[in-house]
């Protein structure tokens, strides 16, 4: 008996000893939406390995999100006890903007000192990680922080353009005439997703060659009626396209991944959508040349800094996220960023090897250094992501004509407006 006795309270010191175990360890929860295949993806991945082998005694649960995921319920899920410690969430009024005007997240100026965070980035930097007390970016609290740049441009297949004696083009009169010469030999020159991403972001890259410094800061501020001029050019230049052949009009019912497969296979002489495709660019294509060329506009590209590493107001942990942002800032894995092909935003550019990530950080540079980050069409209202995309399938499908476009589009803009 006494045998047994001594058994049981052995097991039952070791399950309670288990059992405080469990109790003390933290849980800490990374949410993000790159795909695995991305620079981000990739990098982050090795960069969590660290922050795990760092702490032992911590539960560090990572959850791979997608965009439209937490475009479609980012808010509602920061305002849940589900929200994570530390994620990934897009910046710009409508979004970062929206939730941090809301009360959803962690204002993070006490961290950008203690950590540092304004040594290594600037002011400029920091233009997309303040916003008001309305959500309005540019001033205000720091309720986020980008560690990576992007931009908008034109990837196109060097083979096909040396075989058709054609350079990229430095002006839009350049572009369209390599686009017939294409056509000329039979070829659809641009694929394009028109009912995602890469249809308004063409769209928007046409509406700025027609744009000065203050179109676009009354757009993205939301700071006066919308003038329509530059979109009813950039949607009459559309309709043009398709017209003659430039844009297949199959693409009318085309998403980005789809558009973006007729590019790497080789049947698509150009592709336009964002830097977040190098990663994935360079390590799927193996059959011909490739790069990338601005598209040609006087100032403005379609671009910003990054997506943002926001703490949602309920953290339980935010040393802990703000350690885990330091650690995606850091030399090495800036650095490592560029390598992979991704678009660093405080890498130093003689420690890239890579040429991919290399040239994309000094265009990125480039279009800074300038202020020409146009920014991003759907930012300056709540849910114009979806309207613009809806209206840009209208547009392509014929159903709207460019006037009519413009029309809708201004009037859910101005609505918001008067609605502030």
């Amino acid at each position: 008996m006494k045998r047994i006795a001594r058994l049981a309270l052995a097991l039952g010191t070791a399950m309670l000893m288990t059992s405080v175990g469990h109790a003390e360890q933290k849980t800490f929860k990374i949410w993000w939406f790159e795909e695995p295949t991305t620079a981000q993806g990739i990098v982050w991945k090795k960069a969590l390995e660290e922050f795990k082998a760092k702490h032992p005694d911590i539960n560090v649960s990572f959850e791979q999100k997608t965009f439209q995921q937490l475009q479609a319920s980012g808010g509602m899920i920061l305002n849940s006890d589900q929200a994570p410690d530390v994620l990934e969430y897009n910046k710009g009024n409508a979004t970062a903007g929206l939730v941090a005007s809301q009360g959803l997240l962690t204002n993070l100026d006490d961290y950008v000192k203690k950590e540092g965070w304004d040594k290594i980035l600037n002011e400029g930097d920091f233009v997309l990680s303040r916003y008001d007390e309305k959500g309005i970016y540019g001033s205000g609290p720091v309720w986020g922080v980008s560690v990576f740049g992007e931009y908008v441009s034109c990837f196109y297949n060097i083979d096909m353009f040396e075989k058709a004696g054609l350079k990229p083009p430095t002006t839009l009169e350049e572009w369209v005439a390599d686009m017939e010469a294409f056509k000329q030999k039979g070829l659809t020159p641009l694929a394009l997703g028109a009912i995602d991403t890469s249809g308004q972001h063409l769209l928007a890259s046409l509406a700025y060659t027609k744009a000065d410094d203050a179109w676009v800061q009354n757009y993205q501020g939301l700071k006066a009626p919308l003038d329509g001029a530059p979109y009813l050019y950039a949607a009459q230049t559309l309709l043009d396209w398709v017209t003659k052949g430039y844009i297949n009009k199959d693409s009318t019912g085309m998403k980005d991944p789809d558009a973006a497969l007729l590019f790497t296979s080789g049947k698509a002489p150009m592709y336009v959508s964002g830097t977040w495709n190098l990663g994935t660019f360079a390590s799927t294509i193996k059959d011909f040349k490739w790069g990338q060329f601005v598209i040609p506009t006087p100032k403005y590209s379609v671009g910003s800094t990054g997506n943002l590493w926001v703490v949602p107001k309920g953290s339980k942990n935010p040393d802990l996220a703000a350690e885990w942002i330091s650690l995606t800032l850091s030399p090495k894995y800036q650095a490592e960023l560029g390598n992979a092909g991704g678009v660093p935003i405080a890498a130093d550019l003689s420690v890239i090897t890579n040429p991919i990530g290399k040239n994309a950080a000094a265009v990125f540079k480039q279009i800074s250094d300038k202020s020409g980050l146009g920014f991003y069409p759907d930012w300056p209202v709540p849910g114009y992501y979806d309207v613009l995309n809806q209206k840009d399938t209208g547009l392509f499908q014929g159903s709207l004509t460019a006037e009519q476009f413009v029309e809708q589009i201004k009037q859910v803009y101005d609505d918001t407006q008067e609605n502030q």
